[in-house]
């Protein structure tokens, strides 16, 4: 039996192929080789739907925020404050995200940053004390349905990869008042920081102090809290360091 998406490289097939792949360079800054086994009818799929979130996204932003800049934009997302959200070249947002921008500093997502599906991005939780906003660094990104609440501020490298579900949580409530309901009690604030060139598992929780070195790996279900030295793999609940990566450096 033979492979129907077993199709020989035709000379319009090469030519597309490498049209892709000189878009990608352009957008991602450095060379992008397709794998040959995708077949050319998902390719051309693939292109065509890429071309509309892009188009999408220039006229969403153009209509928001009176300026052009080339963002892809799935179906269903929500900018909302859009004004205080900036977006760096080639920024990926899938179907159904929310992006509310209002925070004393703005969302500000660098150069091909990628928010996975049906994630939301939370700059402030109550009119009442407005938060301070996130940052997330150059080839970052997060997979589906992931959170940031960044009252207390949340800062994320570059190169930061994020599993499904992953939360950030930058701001804690205060409860040592039994007489008075928690609600009531008011909220503190310290701010989460992942560095450089991180990897941060599926349904990873961190709250509010959580500081992640440059280099570390967060082990899947972790809950994050405090400081993780850099170049670390740390697991659990709370997270703690198992062992050091071993780097090219010998360090």
């Amino acid at each position: 039996m033979h492979n129907i998406d077993a199709i020989p490289q035709t000379r319009t097939g090469t030519g597309l192929r490498g049209l892709v792949e000189q878009m990608a360079k352009k957008v991602r800054g450095r060379d992008y080789k397709i794998d040959s086994a995708i077949p050319l009818w998902v390719l051309i799929g693939i292109s065509i739907r890429r071309a509309v979130w892009l188009a999408r996204g220039i006229i969403k932003v153009l209509f928001l925020q009176g300026r052009i800049r080339f963002v892809f934009i799935g179906p269903s997302v929500e900018l909302r404050n859009a004004r205080y959200i900036q977006f760096g070249r080639g920024v990926s947002l899938e179907r159904g995200i929310i992006i509310d921008g209002l925070a004393e500093r703005g969302v500000r997502l660098g150069n091909r940053v990628t928010l996975g599906a049906y994630s939301i991005v939370r700059s402030t939780g109550v009119l009442s004390k407005i938060g301070l906003g996130v940052e997330i660094g150059d080839n970052s990104g997060m997979d589906a349905y992931c959170f940031i609440g960044a009252a207390g501020g949340v800062k994320i490298g570059n190169n930061v990869i994020m599993g499904q579900h992953v939360s950030f949580h930058a701001e804690e409530h205060n409860v040592d008042d039994p007489s008075s309901p928690i609600k009531d009690q008011g909220t503190r604030r310290v701010g989460i920081v992942v560095e450089d060139d991180c990897w941060i598992g599926a349904n990873v929780t961190l709250l509010d102090g959580a500081h992640v070195g440059r280099g570390c790996v967060i082990g899947a279900g972790s809950v994050v809290k405090g400081e993780i030295p850099n170049y670390s793999i740390a697991v659990g609940a709370p997270a703690r360091p198992v062992r050091q990566r071993v780097t090219t450096t010998g360090k």
